[in-house]
């Protein structure tokens, strides 16, 4: 194979990536930025706070007090930063935050992901529910193994008791949502880079038999997961930059026919437990969450939730209706 040849198909491959490109990032952002904005009002008119209020029983259920509720209903609705922002304000003690940190890595951003995994094969309401259920449970024995020594002092935070945001006045709506559309711009800029990076990645990787490679190389690890093997790349992109923006390869490998849609809701109920093992766990670690913690509860339970899937197909004979909501 000459130079010129391999130039060709290299810029042959880019060329074949910004249609896919733009259809994700106009995918994401038609549900980031209307969530982003929704969750905003709730936020300064403090419905969010009344919200979180609901969940404080469940929280004492798993050992928490009944202001952390806010931190696992902020990543429920948002992201991992503003679950820590959160974390920030209150005073918990190391073994309390480790288990919300597992809660909130195992479900977070639900809305625009779980979206995603309906676009992949998945039901988006079977998703939010098996995540949510699935941080529960994790807290539960959390609660139950961690030893009550384990970080028992308080780590200093702004106060122990959240209270509910001043009332709003019209006069700071306008300088409220500029800071939202600069914070938005950013986010938008973010998505638009790495989504085009990676499917410029992909279709070069792919031009060239690297994910085939990587395909065979990760196959008998993708088994004991149980995962098809043909997810390898798929496994690896959703850990190293996350599901919201890694969404672009899954998307376009089933529609590209290169993934059915029953393997991407296998798929799905992995990584909707178990992903972005990187960044997130070192945000976490960031605050203190030990690396054992944040990792090896919710990769142990993403492999038993993918079994037991696995299992109830064999046993019913049938899968949920893919993709639906």
């Amino acid at each position: 194979m000459d130079q010129k040849s391999v130039v060709h198909r290299f810029f042959s491959a880019l060329g074949r990536a910004w249609k896919p490109s733009l259809h994700t990032i106009r995918f994401l952002l038609s549900i980031m930025v209307p969530v982003s904005l929704f969750v905003l009002a709730l936020e300064k008119t403090g419905l969010l706070f009344t919200a979180s209020r609901l969940l404080d029983p469940i929280m004492h259920f798993v050992g928490l007090p009944g202001e952390s509720s806010l931190v696992f209903l902020s990543a429920i609705l948002l992201n991992i930063y503003s679950a820590i922002a959160v974390i920030g304000t209150l005073q918990l003690s190391l073994r309390e935050i480790t288990i919300l940190a597992v809660m909130c890595l195992i479900a977070h951003n639900l809305i625009v992901e779980c979206t995603v995994m309906r676009k992949t094969g998945s039901s988006a309401t079977k998703m939010v529910f098996l995540r949510i259920f699935t941080a529960l449970a994790a807290a539960f024995i959390l609660n139950y193994i961690l030893p009550a020594a384990f970080g028992a002092s308080k780590m200093q935070g702004l106060s122990a008791e959240l209270a509910p945001p001043a009332a709003l006045s019209l006069q700071e709506i306008p300088e409220i949502l500029k800071q939202w559309a600069i914070q938005m711009g950013q986010l938008i800029l973010k998505i638009a880079i790495i989504v085009s990076l990676l499917m410029a990645a992909q279709k070069v990787m792919e031009e060239f038999g690297i994910l085939e490679l990587l395909g065979n190389i990760t196959g008998p690890f993708m088994r004991l997961l149980g995962l098809p093997p043909s997810t390898g790349f798929l496994w690896i992109v959703a850990n190293i930059i996350g599901l919201a923006y890694g969404s672009a390869i899954m998307i376009e490998r089933v529609e590209s026919g290169k993934l059915s849609l029953s393997e991407g809701d296998l798929f799905n109920h992995h990584v909707g437990v178990s992903h972005s093992l990187l960044e997130d766990t070192l945000l976490f670690m960031a605050i203190g969450v030990p690396l054992f913690w944040a990792v090896v509860p919710r990769f142990v339970l993403a492999i038993v939730v993918v079994w037991l899937e696995r299992g109830r197909r064999i046993l019913f004979r049938k899968s949920f209706q893919v993709g639906t909501l």
